[in-house]
């Protein structure tokens, strides 16, 4: 119906040319044979005009839908072409051309994020057998010392390494450490993950590559951001009132007369700054703990002996508290630590879990020890209020607590003494019980 003009015209042209053809062979009829060529001719002219308009229409489309195929849209639409006959394709080519500059753009603000973070990413697009480049970020190509090649192939001549280790997996699904040479420098470590996906009739295989020395600095940065913000805060907390009570002490010393409410002020005041001190002191005698941990002297001792120490040690507390212990230690074996160090860790955890039940009606705590892979396992589970998400990543940070009458230095303690001995210190939680695991190899 949009194309009405078009059709009408060509109808005109159609019956015009049958007209004066149909008149051509009546005057060749009565032998006017000289008028009937001039019809003829006539005739002849109106189909090469009609040729020619039914070209020039379906070679604009051609050539449009020709520039959309090519997601060319460089071409201006013609003023009259733009309404009547030509408004639909015109819309088209409109509609496509924003859609492509929309999805430009979007690809555009997709490298610039790629282009700007700190993990090197490598995309690679299927071809057939073979496969291209797709995108290769800043960081990538900086920290190996790569140009921005655009096949696999030139990319084996520069990461030899990297490139046999994905090609030896048949382009699957990975996540592994890998040594990597760079130039002329020696091997460096990196954790190395794949995947691949496929969109529509494309396939694409997503290469990520972080520095593992990296990854420590920037976590023990963060680490040493978090530690600085507690000491800031707990230096603050006692420094601040100090500050300001020796300032109120001058101002009352500095007057003609002191009245009993001045003593009064001046007791008070040297009583809060000597508190404040020995909290000081006891903060920083709590960091020389953590930084000047001793070495372990280590003796074979017996497991069920260490456990007896410390469960008479915490008994007490135990039953003030109403906790049911569920002791599950069936272990007759000794294992060679620093009895000493060993207790203190044990009873940190108790003490922990002790908190953690504060508001259970329903107290229970379990100990529970096994051997797995020439490791030795000790669990301490408690059914208390758990660890929340928001400090999971803190819980080892020193200085940190959640408790008012606490130093923040148990469980750092505990997890620096159990790496001391060469294992490690870990927790589990869920809604109905919290684990720490002692691992001693």
């Amino acid at each position: 119906m949009k194309n009405w003009k078009f059709y009408n015209a060509l109808f005109v042209r159609v019956l015009f040319v049958m007209l004066l053809f149909f008149l051509c062979v009546f005057l060749l009829y009565k032998m006017f044979y000289y008028n009937a060529l001039l019809v003829g001719s006539f005739v002849f002219i109106m189909m090469a005009e009609m040729y020619f308009y039914v070209k020039n229409r379906l070679q604009f489309y051609d050539r449009t839908m020709l520039s959309i195929l090519q997601n060319d849209f460089s071409t201006n639409f013609p003023e009259e072409n733009k309404k009547d006959n030509f408004k639909s394709l015109y819309l088209l080519y409109e509609t496509l051309k924003d859609r492509q500059q929309e999805q430009i753009s979007k690809e555009l603000i997709y490298r610039s994020l790629l282009n700007n973070i700190d993990t090197a990413a490598l995309i690679l697009e299927k071809d057939n057998e073979d496969w291209n480049i797709f995108l290769m970020n800043d960081c990538f190509s900086d920290l190996f010392k790569v140009p921005k090649v655009n096949h696999w192939k030139y990319l084996k001549n520069y990461l030899p390494s990297l490139c046999f280790e994905i090609e030896k997996t048949d382009f699957s699904e990975l996540k592994s450490a890998i040594s990597i040479k760079i130039e002329e420098q020696d091997l460096q470590t990196f954790m190395l993950q794949t995947s691949r996906t496929r969109t529509y009739n494309k396939e694409y295989f997503i290469v990520l590559l972080d520095s593992i020395q990296r990854v420590i600095e920037k976590k023990e940065k963060e680490a040493w951001i978090n530690l600085m913000k507690i000491i800031s805060h707990e230096l603050m907390n006692s420094l601040t009132p100090i500050r300001a009570l020796s300032q109120n002490l001058l101002h009352i010393v500095d007057q003609d007369k002191l009245e009993d409410d001045d003593f009064e002020d001046i007791k008070s005041s040297i009583s809060t700054i000597i508190n404040r001190s020995d909290h000081l002191q006891v903060f920083v005698d709590n960091y020389r703990k953590l930084a000047m941990l001793p070495t372990p002297t280590k003796v074979m001792t017996p497991i069920n002996d260490l456990f007896d120490d410390c469960f008479r040690v915490m008994s007490p507390i135990l039953k003030s508290e109403n906790i049911e212990l569920v002791n599950d230690l069936h272990s007759s074996r000794s294992i060679l630590i620093d009895k000493n160090q060993m207790e203190q860790v044990i009873i940190n955890l108790i003490t922990n879990s002790i908190y953690a039940l504060k508001e259970k009606s329903e107290k229970k705590m379990f100990v529970s020890s096994y051997t797995e892979n020439n490791r030795f396992f000790i669990t301490i589970s408690d059914n208390g209020k758990g660890i929340d998400k928001e400090i999971q990543d803190k819980v080892f940070l020193p200085f940190f607590t959640t408790r008012k009458d606490g130093a923040g230095i148990g469980l750092t303690l505990s997890k620096n003494i159990i790496e001391a001995h060469g294992g490690y210190l870990s927790y589990q939680t869920d809604e109905d019980k919290t684990s720490f695991v002692i691992c001693l190899i």
